[in-house]
C-alpha cells in the first residue's frame, strides 16, 4: 500500500498525473480509509484540471479527516479553477480556521478575492501571506501579485 503512494508521489512529481492517479487508486482498493492516498490522487486530478475529480477526493478526505487544513485548502483550489468562488472562500477561511499559520491558504483566498474584484480584501490576504510564509516562491508569488496595477492604488 506505501509503496503504491511512494511510487504515485514520484509519478506525480515528473507530471506523469495518469501514472499517480492509477497507482494512488491501487493504494486505495488495498485500504478503502486511505486519506493520504486520497488526498493525493486529488492533487493529481487537480493537476490534470479534473476538477470535479479532485473535489470529490478532497470530500473523502475531509470525511476521513475534518481537520486537515490541506483537504480544505485543495477543494477551495479545485473550486477556485471552477469559478466557484463562495465555494472556494469557504474552504479557505475553514482551512484557515484549522490553522491559522497556513500561508498558502491566505494566499489561494487572496486570489479568489482579487478576481471577484474586491482588491481591499484581497490585498489584506496577500499581505497575511507574506507575513506568514516561510516558503521565498510563496512570498515571491504574493508581492509579484501585489504589483498588479488594480491592488497599487488600494
Amino acid at each position: 500500500m506505501e509503496e503504491y503512494l511512494h511510487r504515485g508521489d514520484a509519478y506525480l512529481e515528473k507530471e506523469e498525473y495518469d501514472e499517480a492517479i492509477a497507482d494512488y487508486t491501487k493504494a486505495i482498493k488495498l485500504n478503502p480509509n486511505y486519506a493520504e492516498a486520497y488526498y493525493h490522487r486529488g492533487v493529481a486530478y487537480g493537476k490534470k484540471g479534473e476538477y470535479d475529480a479532485a473535489i470529490a477526493d478532497c470530500n473523502k478526505v475531509i470525511e476521513l479527516m475534518p481537520d486537515s487544513a490541506m483537504a480544505y485548502l485543495s477543494r477551495g483550489a479545485a473550486y477556485l479553477e471552477k469559478r466557484q468562488y463562495d465555494r472556494a472562500i469557504r474552504d479557505c477561511d475553514r482551512a484557515i480556521e484549522l490553522d491559522p499559520n497556513f500561508a498558502l491558504a491566505y494566499y489561494t483566498e487572496g486570489i479568489v478575492w482579487y478576481r471577484e474584484g474586491l482588491y481591499y480584501t484581497a490585498l489584506a490576504k496577500l499581505r497575511k501571506c507574506i507575513e506568514l510564509s516561510q516558503d521565498p516562491s510563496l512570498t515571491q508569488a504574493a508581492e509579484q501579485l501585489l504589483e498588479e496595477p488594480k491592488l497599487m492604488g488600494t
